[in-house]
């Protein structure tokens, strides 16, 4: 029992199917771009972008396309213009069913038996009739000038035969317009020629204002150039005078800083000159110090001997020569040891001249020492005569022994302030006149005696006979 009801199963499924295959097979559907035209025993019907059943044997269907028509309208027979010009026009034609049942109906009863061929030569000879006519009512120049007009003209003249079968007219556009007489290429030359004369003076007109503005752009170029020029001339004159005062004051300033630097330079010189003089001076000044100190010692202790010894010639009147001879030895002695002491004293200074000094004046020590033998008599009457001899001797040393640091100088800078007390180097002999003025008041210091005292006993002691007068015995003998 179950099989059976499967087979029923089965078969009503392959039925069903099978009923599906057919109605399939008998529904027709139409494209947006087509129409259906259903005909049979419900009548003739149209079917657009749907679909419909069909039932065999009752029913058949065709297509008719409802898509756009492209195609040629050149004829080959020459069209006359209103001036009786034989022009050739050729254009295209867009051509199309109009998509209302009523024009789908009415295209499918003209059209729809024919072929494609068929149809396109029945419309390609209504839209060249047109065609001759639109032309024959225009002038050569319009159908060349304005094909948009030919082509609007073309669709209103043959809109209502077009509709009448059952189509309509997208677009009509003139491909192109040839005479065999020329017609259209001398229509041109006017034009050309006024175009070409325009063109002409044009170019004229604008090569003359290029000229005009080249010239004028040459002339501000050169303007401006000189200008520039000008500019860069002044600049470099203005750079130069620049540099040139930058120059003039770095000259000065060097100048200056070497003229400070110079007196800065000298006046450091002249300052250790000055510092170095007056240390000198003070040098000097203290040297003279301690020799006349040692002088005043030596002196004393001479007057000492002097004294002891008069003393003791008192004392004892024998041998007053040999007596004599010993003083004058002794004194001698003690003359050359306060020498020796003067040179040890300048020795710091002048060591080695010091030394020759003092040989020198030991030498004339002893010779003084002789002298001093045969002037024994004169000592008598003068004790101190000795001492006086030795001194006055002596002064020339001593005037050497101040001059001496002199002698050591290499260079001397006068410096003159200007005070009125003398500059140059007359201050400097004043300085030594000064300094040989003070050997009297020495000499006078160490002996306790006036030199005016002096000088009348050394003239009395001269006058008497057989001291150098050549007058006297003696210097006879």
């Amino acid at each position: 029992m179950s099989q059976e009801i499967l087979y029923i199963a089965i078969a009503l499924v392959l039925t069903l199917f099978a009923l599906m295959a057919v109605m399939a097979s008998l529904y027709r559907k139409a494209g947006p771009h087509e129409a259906l035209i259903v005909y049979g025993f419900r009548g003739t019907r149209i079917v657009k972008g749907r679909g419909t059943v069909i039932f065999p044997m009752v029913e058949n269907f065709r297509q008719l396309s409802l898509q756009l028509m492209s195609f040629d309208v050149a004829p080959e027979q020459d069209l006359y213009t209103k001036q009786g010009v034989a022009v050739t026009v050729e254009a295209v034609a867009q051509i199309k069913v109009k998509s209302d049942p009523e024009s789908i109906q009415t295209a499918a009863e003209q059209f729809l038996t024919k072929t494609d061929s068929a149809r396109e030569g029945l419309i390609r000879l209504v839209m060249e009739g047109h065609l001759r006519g639109i032309i024959g009512q225009l002038s050569v120049e319009q159908i060349v000038k304005e094909p948009e007009m030919v082509g609007d003209r073309m669709r209103a003249t043959c809109a209502d035969d077009m509709s009448k079968m059952g189509l309509e007219v997208v677009s009509f556009t003139i491909k192109e317009v040839r005479d065999k007489n020329e017609y259209i290429t001398n229509m041109g030359r006017p034009d050309i020629a006024r175009v070409k004369r325009d063109a002409e003076i044009a170019a004229a007109e604008t090569e003359r204002d290029t000229a005009i503005k080249r010239a004028e752009a040459v002339r501000a170029a050169a303007v401006a150039k000189a200008k520039a020029d000008q500019e860069r001339v002044q600049a470099e004159t203005l750079s130069l005078a620049a540099q040139a005062e930058a120059q003039r004051d770095l000259d000065i300033k060097k100048a200056q800083y070497l003229e400070c630097v110079k007196r800065q330079q000298a006046q450091a010189d002249k300052a250790y000159e000055i510092q170095a003089n007056v240390m000198q001076q003070q040098v000097t000044a203290e040297a003279v110090k301690v020799r006349q100190i040692e002088k005043e010692q030596e002196a004393k202790v001479q007057e000492a001997e002097i004294v002891r010894r008069e003393k003791e010639l008192i004392a004892t009147v024998l041998k007053e020569a040999e007596i004599e001879r010993q003083r004058v030895e002794t004194l001698a002695e003690a003359t050359r040891r306060k020498l020796m002491t003067e040179a040890e004293g300048s020795a710091a200074a002048t060591r080695l001249q010091g030394e020759a000094d003092a040989d020198i004046i030991l030498k004339k020590g002893e010779a003084e020492a002789k002298a001093m033998n045969v002037k024994a008599e004169a000592y008598q009457e003068w004790n101190q005569a000795a001492v006086v001899d030795k001194l006055i001797t002596g002064m020339p040393e001593v005037v050497k022994a101040l001059a001496s640091p002199l002698a050591n100088v290499d260079k001397i800078t006068v410096v003159s302030t200007g005070d009125g007390n003398g500059a140059g180097m007359s201050r400097i002999t004043g300085d030594m006149t000064k300094i040989a003025a003070q050997v009297p008041v020495l000499f006078e210091t160490l002996s306790g005696m006036q030199m005016a005292d002096l000088l009348s006993k050394v003239r009395a002691i001269a006058d008497k006979p057989g001291n150098g007068n050549p007058t006297k015995p003696n210097d006879a003998k």
